[in-house]
């Protein structure tokens, strides 16, 4: 389990991470979403022991993560801006992580180089950027810890090597103890591997939950109702969102579906129905409420 408790980062004035505390439980994969300057990525370097907060703890299975070897050897980290040694191939740069990491595969890092046709003794800066991801993250594989950092995973792989590398993630859930914590700004992905959610902004978290749960407590509703009755509507039901056009309502309300739309069928609309809600929709509607608002800024 990962704890972070009150952890705040500054740059000179600027606060990157504000007084964050957040659970990582094992087992499970946490998707770290957030706005542009959120924080995702100092986070990510904060719970690698590259950045001291100036305040708060971060614990890896009980162990401080700041100058601790022991509590380092748990996870690996892979950064959006990877750096390589000049003139290193994907073989030395497997034989190299292998003297940090010692349960590192090495004979399953060279058949998964095989599979997705990485040449093993071509120079890695002869290497797309698609090419260089994939390398990290195979490496961040068969280091074989219980933990892996990742930021922007997907970012620079084309759809099918996406799936292939997700398909890579969940097979080393089911196989031993591995949890990848991802920050991202592809929603979609984020969408489709993650169990639990992280939602950013501002140096802050807005929101730390898992996704069906999520899903469950968030709606949006579609119904066919006369113009008065949207006051009585706002003042029953956590309107977050609401849209007319013409008696076409549409909303986003805090609450459970069967809940809400029993409550919306007491009013005898015309048409009623809950519609599923993506992660991109409920990023959106609570960034909005914390006054992240696209209105705001292009008006």
């Amino acid at each position: 389990m990962i704890e972070l408790k009150n952890v705040s980062k500054c740059y000179g004035d600027i606060v990157a991470v504000d007084n964050i505390s957040l659970t990582i439980k094992e087992g499970a994969v946490m998707g770290l979403l957030g706005t542009n300057g959120a924080g995702k990525s100092t986070l990510l370097r904060s719970m690698a022991g590259i950045l001291k907060p100036e305040h708060g703890d971060i614990l890896i299975n009980g162990e401080p993560v700041w100058n601790n070897p022991k509590a380092k050897s748990l996870f690996f980290y892979i950064s959006d801006d990877q750096f390589y040694f000049p003139n290193s191939t994907p073989k030395e740069f497997g034989a190299f992580y292998k003297t940090y990491y010692p349960a590192f595969d090495t004979e399953r890092f060279h058949t998964l180089l095989d599979k997705i046709d990485l040449p093993a003794s071509r120079k890695i800066r002869t290497f797309s950027k698609g090419m260089k991801k994939q390398l990290s993250i195979l490496i961040g594989i068969c280091a074989e810890t219980q933990y892996l950092f990742c930021d922007e995973t997907f970012d620079g792989l084309d759809p099918v090597m996406r799936q292939a590398i997700k398909a890579l993630f969940i097979q080393e859930m089911s196989e031993r103890s591995f949890t990848p914590v991802i920050a991202s700004h592809n929603l979609r992905e984020l969408e489709d591997i993650s169990d639990h959610i992280g939602l950013l902004h501002k140096g802050g978290v807005l929101l730390s939950q898992d996704l069906e749960e999520l899903r469950c407590n968030l709606t949006k509703i579609q119904c066919v109702l006369p113009e008065e009755y949207d006051q009585k509507i706002q003042n029953a039901l956590l309107v977050m969102k609401m849209q007319r056009h013409g008696k076409l309502l549409t909303m986003t309300v805090r609450g459970e579906s069967e809940k809400v739309v029993g409550w919306l069928n007491t009013l005898n609309p015309i048409y009623c129905e809950s519609i599923p809600l993506t992660l991109e929709e409920i990023f959106i509607s609570e960034t909005e409420v914390a006054g992240y608002d696209i209105k705001s800024l292009i008006s």
